[in-house]
């Protein structure tokens, strides 16, 4: 799988292992999904450490994911974006909705 996952004191937090595009997107999407609504979480946060690429099923996901959560009564964040990433987001207005956090310690202590 091309996610990993974390809950700690109803933070979760995804590790995206490669490059987001559509067929990789989906995967995710449904792995989240079921994650998200199996934990209710408080917190989301998505970690892009290690994504060097995204196309706009990426967008949709972290969209998506933003929705859901809130249906839930939490919040989704972004972690490790790199300036590719970043302007990607900028241009969208993904930031908008969603901020960039700097840890999942930070996250886990401001919750």
């Amino acid at each position: 799988m091309n996610v990993k996952h974390f809950i700690e004191d109803k933070v979760l937090l995804f590790e995206f292992t490669e490059e987001l595009d559509h067929h990789i997107a989906e995967k995710i999407r449904k792995r989240s999904d079921y994650e998200i609504q199996r934990f209710m979480p408080k917190r989301v946060i998505m970690d892009f450490k290690k994504v060097n690429f995204m196309d706009s099923a990426g967008i949709g996901l972290i969209i998506g994911r933003y929705k859901s959560t809130n249906c839930y009564g939490g919040t989704l964040e972004l972690m490790n974006v790199n300036n590719k990433i970043k302007r990607i987001f900028e241009m969208s207005g993904v930031l908008k909705i969603v901020p960039i956090t700097s840890d999942f310690r930070e996250a886990k202590q401001t919750g």
